[in-house]
Parts: structure tokens; sequence; C-alpha cells
């Protein structure tokens, strides 16, 4: 009830600014990328906050009409034409060099502030401003991919989010069917590691009694989830994912509940990219649980491996022999996994290679390839297992051949395990991830097929 007061007090001062607008401005603003970028200026020339709120509006108003060119053009002209005050900060450099001081310090920091930040400020009071900024920078996402000419707006853009988003602000709810229906429909269609079917599969989900749903919200955005985890409480670690999305699964009784199996992580909103709430969400969540169900004493992901393919079809500096290669000739029947004996020949090159992925191969900047990998590792938790079909989805087998892994967030080593990865690049693993990659789970595989 406070963020729907808040939101019509902000309607109104907007619309009784429209009026003083009317009756103030003879011409009306030209609605292409030009008369935009004049608006903004005019709107950090100083109006007052009726006004002000009101043309804030107006600009976010007329930036939704444009067309893509439009809108580059209006990017193009926020980078040209509202970066720092030169005059201004070439002063504050003088004075700076001629007597440093923590006020000099001060003056140059708020000197060097391209104008457009503060103008991103001034939408920001808008009425659903925050929303159409987030949705705005998405739109610049797109246009950027690998242009830098647009990356000193993006930094400026992507600076004030990373504020505003602060985890401070962040509100946990948990997701159920009685939460309205609108926010449930975007649980749905933001869905984007196991999708959701309809709403028989939503409820599946999210309403059982070994089930829950997750997701942060924030004040200025209060019916768009931001993040959201899938949550499912079993008795032991599961190594695929079919059978906890079955239809006819068996409900496990609550009280036989010792693991929460973190099974699916989606990013809703793209212009929060790079924004990251992942890892205060999992620790939450964690909380959470913990409070409800003090008997649950492992806390697991069960997760796809989205970029393992890729990297195995490129074939550059694999440790393959050629009969393993011969082997991989096989993943080109897309039934492959439904006879036993190419499965098995397949597993015992795959495997091996699933685990130098993770341990060994990076990329050109020396990083982990697979992104799921850097995200669940960089929190803090250990890979824990690699299994064979785990996902046996037609996205699942193409993007992964099926291979899953488990990540264990085991709580007294987070701290300690995420350390290692930040500082040193140390991939946490298992005693059994680590056999694969010496060949020994190989091994045992041939022994058994002989």
């Amino acid at each position: 009830m406070a963020n729907a007061f808040f939101s019509d007090l902000l309607a109104t001062i907007s619309e009784r600014g429209r009026t003083l607008l009317r009756r103030g401005d003879a011409a009306e603003t030209k609605h292409d990328a030009d008369g935009l970028l004049e608006l903004c200026d005019a709107l950090l020339s100083g109006r007052g906050e009726a006004s002000g709120t009101a043309m804030a509006r107006e600009v976010l108003d007329i930036y939704g009409e444009l067309d893509a060119a439009g809108r580059r053009a209006f990017f193009e002209g926020l980078v040209r034409d509202f970066g720092p005050d030169r005059e201004r900060l070439s002063k504050a450099i003088e004075t700076w060099r001629a007597a440093p001081s923590d006020e000099d310090a001060s003056s140059l920091h708020f000197a060097s502030e391209p104008r457009r930040q503060e103008l991103i400020r001034r939408l920001n009071r808008a009425p659903g401003g925050t929303g159409d900024l987030v949705n705005m920078r998405a739109d610049l996402l797109g246009m950027m991919n690998g242009h830098t000419d647009l990356a000193a707006l993006d930094r400026d853009v992507s600076h004030l989010l990373s504020s505003w988003f602060n985890r401070g602000f962040l509100v946990l709810r948990r997701i159920d069917w009685s939460t309205p229906a609108n926010i449930l429909e975007k649980i749905i269609r933001y869905e984007a590691v196991h999708e959701i079917s309809d709403w028989d599969d939503l409820r599946r989900r999210i309403d059982p009694v070994d089930r829950r749903c997750y997701a942060f919200f924030h004040p200025a955005m209060v019916d768009e989830p931001l993040i959201f985890v899938e949550v499912a409480l079993t008795e032991t670690i599961p190594g695929a994912i079919q059978p906890l999305l079955a239809v006819d699964r068996q409900h496990l009784p609550i009280e036989r509940a010792r693991t929460a199996v973190f099974y699916s992580i989606s990013n809703t909103q793209r212009g929060l990219g790079g924004i990251s709430f992942g890892s205060f969400l999992i620790k939450q969540v964690v909380e959470e649980l913990r409070r409800e169900l003090p008997k649950l004493d492992t806390f697991v992901t069960l997760s796809p491996v989205p970029g393992f393919m890729a990297w195995v079809k490129q074939d550059k500096d694999l440790p393959l022999s050629d009969e393993d290669r011969e082997v991989l000739r096989r993943l080109d029947d897309p039934r492959w996994f439904e006879s036993p004996e190419t499965a098995a020949l397949l597993r015992a090159v795959l495997e091996p290679l699933a685990a130098h992925y993770f341990l060994k191969a990076r990329t050109p900047k020396g990083k982990l390839i697979d992104s799921v990998a850097r995200f669940h590792l960089g929190n803090g938790a250990r890979l824990e297992r690699i299994n064979w079909l785990g996902d046996l989805s037609p996205k699942g087998m193409r993007e992964s051949a099926g291979v899953m892994v488990n990540y264990l967030y085991r709580l007294d080593d987070i701290e300690k395990n995420h350390e290692a990865y930040a500082n040193d690049g140390e991939v946490v693993a298992s005693s059994a991830v680590k056999k694969l990659l010496k060949g020994e789970g190989r091994r045992l595989l041939d022994m058994r097929l002989s």
C-alpha cells in the first residue's frame, strides 16, 4: 500500500507538472532524437520539482516512440554532448595541481562527472522511471554488440543502476500459488533454464509441499521479479532433472527432506546485465530454508553446462586421441543416447572431457569457459559431481550432450572456496571429479565394458 501511495503521489506531481509545461511551452517538442536531446538539455537546466518530474516522464515517453535508428542517434547524442563540463573540469584540475587537498579532490571528482549521469538521475524521478531506464539499458546493450562507441554511456548507466539496485534495496518474496497472477505469468515467461510449458507445469513447481520458489523484487518495480530461483526438497543429491519435473512424481513428505536443490536460477531483466543478485539470492534462500526446515543439511545445485558442446565442437587443443574423435562422431545421431552401447562409448570420452572442461580449460583471458561454473564457484560452491545424461531434453542434449553438474554449497567452506577461486583461479572440486580428469573414471568404465 505504501508503494501504491507513493506511485500515485508521483503521478499526481507529474500530471500537475504537465499542466505547467502545457501552459508555459508554446511549441511542442519534436518527437525525434534531436528534439529529445533538446528536451534532455532543458531538463538539466533546472526546473521546479513538478515540472521537472513531468519533463522526465515526457523524455521517457518520447524515447519509447523512437525506432531503433532514433534510439541509437539519441544514445550517440548523449555520448557526444552530455559528457563532463570541460571548462569546469579544467579549472578543477588546475586547482588540484596548484595545491592538492581533500576538498579539491572532491571538487575534481564532481567536476569529472558526465552531465548524462545527472540526466539519468532526473529521469529516474518520473513515475515508472526506474523500470523504463532498465529497459533503456537493455536497448543500449543490444546496440553495443562488441562496439565501443557507446561504452562510456553504458558505464554511466550501469554505475547508477548498481547503486539503485544495491542488495539493501532488494526484497525477497516467496512465489507460491497465492502470488498475483501477473507475477506468476512473468515467472513462466522469464524461466530461462527449464521451460515452463503451462500453468499446470508452474503449479507443479511452486505449489507442492516439497517445492519452493523465491524471487528478489525492487520497491520501484514491485510487480517485476528481478531474479528467481526454483528449489526442490529431496532426500539426497539428484543427478537428473527429468525426475524432479515429472508430471507423475511422488511428493516427498517434508519431514524426510534433507537436501535443498537449486535447479533453476533465472535473471529476468536484460537491462540489469552485469549487476549480480544471484549470490545474495542463494545465500538468503539458504537462510530462509534453514529457519523453516532445520533438518536440511545439504544445499546443492543441479546445473546445466550450456557451453560444453560448443567447446567440444570447436575441436582445438582438446585432450583427445584419434580413437576418441571417431567415437564423438556418434553424436551426429540425435537419438544416440537410446543405444546403451553408444552411450557407454560416448560416456568414456565425454566424462573425462567434461572434467577437463571445468578444471583445466580456460578462455584466452584465463577465465573458466562456462558462465554457470563462474557464477557458482565465484560464490564459494564446490564442483561436487558430473552427472551423465542428467538432462535428456532437446536443449540439454544440444548444449551439453545431457551432462549436468552439482555444485555443493557447504556453509563452512563457502568463504574459503570463494577466496581460492577469486585469488588463485582454483576450481575447488570433489575427488570424484578429479578422478575423472586423471582418467580413472574412464578406465573403470572400460573394465565394465570388457
